[in-house]
């Protein structure tokens, strides 16, 4: 079975914070308003779930979450037979409940998943709206507020991955990438507490290591591991400790190349604004 999340509609004072880089907000609210899918492209940890749980919520909507993988099935999706104490029965998955519920189905990086996703997405995302189940003979049309989003990092496409263009053409299309540094810094102090000149040497770090490349890394340093290290160094941890555990060691295994990331964030933290 997939790894699903299911979020619930929550109160608008309660909304999960997404500090927006652009118009994405209203892109999304348009794209919902005429029942248009939604692809969404962009690096890990850039906001791109963050995004969706945001808008989810901001529209009062019920969220399932699909974390996408290479043994995913149209039946992990869709859902299947099986077998209880009174006999056998139907189990709907996460994009049928979202079908028949007028929900958000969120499909994250959906290029890890197999081919055969595209054959379930394809009538759900143009003007038909509909999801045959061909196990139990239903044709359902997509409840109003209905919404199908999907995502992956262009980053990771290759020969054998990638979106057919008969799919990509299905969506309304968002790219997304890391926040400029003013931006970055504010996302950083909110979610984590940390005061502003730390932040601010965080955020510094990580523009270095981003310039990089995929030569050297084989990922660049996400906004979400920025968090993770300042929430350390809020915690009390002291501020280099927190950029190994936190930054380093989450983007490499390899020995010379942590030493090099390790003495850059040095540099940087010793660098007083």
């Amino acid at each position: 079975m997939p790894s699903v999340t299911t979020h619930l509609r929550s109160a608008p004072d309660d909304v999960v914070f997404y500090q927006a880089a652009g118009n994405e907000v209203e892109l999304f609210e348009r794209a919902d308003q005429f029942g248009l899918p939604l692809l969404i492209k962009g690096p890990t940890g850039c906001g791109k779930t963050r995004f969706v749980q945001h808008m989810a919520e901001r529209l009062g909507r019920k969220l399932y979450t699909v974390a996408c993988h290479d043994d995913l099935t149209s039946a992990d999706l869709v859902g299947r037979h099986l077998i209880g104490a009174q006999g056998t029965y139907w189990q709907d998955g996460p994009l049928t409940r979202a079908v028949r519920e007028g929900a958000i189905c969120y499909l994250d990086e959906i290029i890890e998943a197999r081919k055969d996703i595209t054959v379930v997405v394809h009538p759900l995302a143009d003007d038909r709206r509909l999801l045959p189940l061909d196990a139990t003979g239903e044709l359902l049309q997509a409840a109003p507020g209905f919404m199908l989003v999907v995502s992956y990092n262009p980053g990771y496409r290759n020969l054998l991955k990638g979106l057919k263009p008969s799919t990509r053409q299905r969506f309304v299309a968002l790219s997304f990438d890391y926040p400029h540094a003013e931006l970055e810094t504010r996302i950083v102090c909110r979610e984590s507490g940390l005061a502003q000149p730390q932040a601010e040497q965080l955020v510094r770090l990580a523009q270095a290591l981003r310039q990089l490349g995929e030569h050297d890394l084989e990922e660049a340093p996400s906004t979400r591991l920025l968090i993770h290290a300042a929430r350390l160094m809020q915690a009390g941890l002291a501020p280099l400790d927190a950029c190994r555990v936190g930054i380093c060691e989450a983007l490499t295994d390899d020995a010379v190349a942590l030493q090099a990331l390790h003495d850059i964030a040095a540099l940087h933290l010793a660098i007083t604004p």
